[in-house]
């Protein structure tokens, strides 16, 4: 019964992205799938698990997580004039990739 109401959820937020996308507002659709849903389910998995110190060091961590998100954004604003769609998306995934494993290599060093 789980499973079918989570299913059930990320076929809402799809739809919701799609009904919110052929509005004057389009670009809301861009913030749905951004509700810290998983964040959630992390932060208090981590505060319960563990203690109110590891998670502060996951929110800060999260806090720099938002760079691969911004390097995604930002790759894919410019591929898209220069690639067709498919290629563009693939190609600011693995800008994504490359800054999320940047980051993680920086944060086990440094932190």
């Amino acid at each position: 019964m789980g499973l079918l109401l989570k299913a059930a959820l990320g076929a809402a937020v799809v739809l919701l992205i799609g009904i919110l996308a052929k509005t004057r507002n389009y670009y809301i659709a861009g913030l749905v799938p951004l509700f810290p849903t998983f964040a959630l389910i992390a932060h208090y998995i981590v505060a319960t698990e563990r203690n109110v110190e590891a998670l502060r060091a996951t929110i800060i961590f999260g806090m720099w997580a938002i760079v691969p998100y911004f390097i995604y954004l930002l790759s894919l604003w410019y591929l898209i004039g220069l690639m067709r769609l498919p290629w563009a998306l693939g190609s600011a995934v693995l800008c994504w990739v490359a800054a999320a494993w940047l980051l993680i290599s920086l944060w086990s060093k440094w932190h």
